[in-house]
This record gives structure tokens, C-alpha cells and sequence, in this order.
């Protein structure tokens, strides 16, 4: 029996047909019968739904105009990275996730080193999301992607796929598709999960239906299995500190994000990573911009990890430096030299500042 207080979908496939008039209500329109009717079809045979189920449903969603506006300017493409930083590095969401994590230490502790995660990461991940949970998205997640699947031809293909997902989501554990709400693109809860995502990544702790939208423990598991499963390295390095030595030759793409130089290769062209890694680990030079100039950073495995959760430069920066900001709060209420002692060693690697 799921924990959700949300309708069953017997409940809520009943209430959609009775409802079925609304649709004409939506203000900027709902979408042309036979697009639903032929996605539907689709979804039905190859995800087991019953098809006039799946279409009262998708009859029910509204187009929103401004989601499309919305995907055309997302942040991270037209902020400089000192403009992105100011936004997430506050004293406010500093103070709050230092909060966050005393009022949750004994599970972050738990469940970070059962996954190798440190609770740093775990905290700053759904600072940088949702504030801690406080800002979760408004849209109907319905109405989010079926927008972006039939008025957005961009990623049309994409987003179709995260729609058949939900139907598939809502379904398998009792969801109402018609009250779940999310972000613009369709991300959901705290942590900010896609639906495709949800049904790969989340965690149960306590044997019955992830509950990523108010469970903290299933929420805290699900973002650590997610960072485990993509490849994170318990203990090591997500961001380093980078010194150009006079006279340094090099050549640094600012679209780049692929690890493919390494600590030894970039000293030999004089600049110098701030790292006790090996000289052969694989690193990635990043440009990101101050007020006063451009500044260098080296990311490894890790910073690529956080590259499958958001494939922002500027996003991945973010979770660094509020997590390491929010450590040294903790560690200095704590009275200890860090917070996190049993999973992370603490290393010139974890860089912050601007």
C-alpha cells in the first residue's frame, strides 16, 4: 500500500473521465485529439497501460506557452558564473543547509556511507534544486510534458519519452497525474527527479513505495544511489584549485567538459592543479567567469558524475562550493576540524571561492 496521500489511479482515471469538459478550460489551450490518441496507443502497447485510461488522462493536460519561453532561457546558458554563484552561495542557503543537516545528520550520516556519498554533497544537491525542499515547482508535471512533447519539437522526442515514463510512474505507485507538480521541464520533489529517473533511481528504506516527494531518508537514498550508480568515487575529488605559472602554453575549450587531460599533462604546459591525485588522473580544465576575469578549475570523476544529474558547468560549480561552504558551517558549530569524518578526506581538491 503506497504511503502517498494521493488518489489511487482506479480513483483517479474515474475522476478524469467525469472531468473530461475541463480540458476546453485550459487557458492557453489543450492539445489535438489525435496527437493524444496516437501517443497514447504507443504508450499503451509498449508500456502495458490500458489506452482509454492513458488518453482520459492526457486529455486533461493544458498547454503552457511560457514553459517553452522558459526552456529557450534556462539560467545556465545566459548567466556569467559569477552571476549563477551569487545566486546559490547566500548566507541564507548557507545558513539553512547547515540547519538541514543537523536536523537530518543521523540519516545523511547512514545512508552516505552505506553509498560512499558525503553528506556535503548530499545537502548542497537539494540546496542548489529546491532550496532544501522549499521550492519544489509549480507547474502540473502533466502539463510541463506534454508541452514540451507536442509544442516543443526541439526535444519533442525527449520529452515524449518523460511523459510515457510518468504515465508509467503514476501508475505503478498510485500517483494522481492531474495533482503531481514539478519544475518547467518536469522534474519532481526535493531532489528534482525526472520520471524516468524516479523509476530507475529511487530508494525505499523501508520496504514500500519511494516516497521522493516528503520522505527525507527514501529522498537522501535516491540522490546517493543516483551519484553511486553513475560512477562516484567514495573519498575522491570533485573540483581542485588551478595556478597558471608564467609563460604557461595551453588551450582551454570553455564548452568542454570532458576529462581529457591529466594532472601531469596540464604541468607540463604550466598550469599547476592543486590536487595530491597522480599525475596520469584524468581531469577536466574548466573556464568559469568573475567580475574581474576569467578563473581555472580542474574537475575529476566526480564533477563528471555531477554532469548526469545536471550537464551544467555552472550547475556543477554550484553544488561544490555550497557543499563545501556548508561543511565548514557544521564543522565550525560542530567544533571539529569537518563534518562529514567517516567519508571524506579533506584535501585541497575540495575547492571553493570565486
Amino acid at each position: 500500500m503506497s504511503r502517498f496521500t494521493l488518489l489511487s489511479l482506479l480513483a483517479l482515471f474515474a475522476c478524469a473521465v467525469l472531468a473530461r469538459p475541463a480540458a476546453a478550460a485550459c487557458a492557453g489551450g489543450s492539445f489535438p485529439r489525435p496527437e493524444l490518441a496516437r501517443f497514447a496507443t504507443r504508450v499503451a502497447k509498449r508500456d502495458g497501460l490500458q489506452r482509454q485510461k492513458v488518453l482520459a488522462v492526457l486529455e486533461q493536460a493544458c498547454r503552457q506557452p511560457s514553459i517553452v519561453t522558459l526552456m529557450n532561457r534556462p539560467p545556465e546558458q545566459v548567466l556569467h558564473w559569477w552571476q549563477y554563484r551569487r545566486i546559490f552561495m547566500t548566507p541564507k542557503r548557507i545558513e539553512e543547509g547547515a540547519a538541514f543537516w543537523r536536523a537530518h545528520a543521523a540519516a545523511l550520516q547512514r545512508i552516505g556511507a552505506e553509498q560512499g556519498v558525503a553528506p556535503r554533497y548530499i545537502v548542497a544537491i537539494l540546496g542548489v534544486e529546491t532550496f532544501y525542499g522549499h521550492i519544489t515547482g509549480s507547474f502540473r508535471v502533466l502539463d510541463a510534458l506534454a508541452t514540451l512533447t507536442f509544442d516543443y519539437p526541439a526535444r519533442s522526442r525527449f520529452f515524449g519519452q518523460e511523459l510515457a515514463q510518468f504515465l508509467v510512474l503514476t501508475h505503478r505507485y498510485g500517483l494522481d497525474p492531474l495533482t503531481v507538480r514539478g519544475s518547467y521541464a518536469g522534474a519532481m520533489g526535493p531532489l528534482q527527479f525526472i520520471p524516468s529517473s524516479y523509476l530507475r533511481y529511487a530508494v525505499s528504506t523501508d520496504g514500500q513505495a519511494p516516497n521522493l516527494f516528503t520522505d527525507w531518508d527514501d529522498i537522501f537514498a535516491s540522490v546517493a544511489h543516483y551519484l553511486h550508480a553513475n560512477g562516484w568515487q567514495p573519498g575522491g575529488p570533485l573540483l581542485a584549485r588551478v595556478r597558471i605559472e608564467p609563460g604557461a602554453t595551453f588551450h582551454v575549450d570553455p564548452d568542454s567538459l570532458a576529462l581529457d587531460r591529466t594532472i601531469g599533462g596540464l604541468a607540463a604546459q604550466g598550469v599547476q592543479v592543486e590536487s595530491a591525485a597522480p599525475p596520469n588522473t584524468p581531469v577536466a580544465l574548466l573556464l568559469a567567469e568573475r567580475r574581474t576575469g576569467p578563473i581555472y578549475r580542474a574537475g575529476f570523476n566526480n564533477f563528471r558524475v555531477l554532469l548526469t544529474y545536471n550537464s551544467s558547468k555552472l550547475y556543477a560549480l554550484a553544488v561544490n562550493d555550497l557543499a563545501q561552504a556548508i561543511a565548514r558551517r557544521v564543522a565550525a558549530e560542530n567544533g571539529t576540524r569537518r563534518a562529514d569524518v567517516t567519508i571524506h578526506q579533506p584535501s585541497k581538491s575540495g575547492v571553493a571561492g570565486q
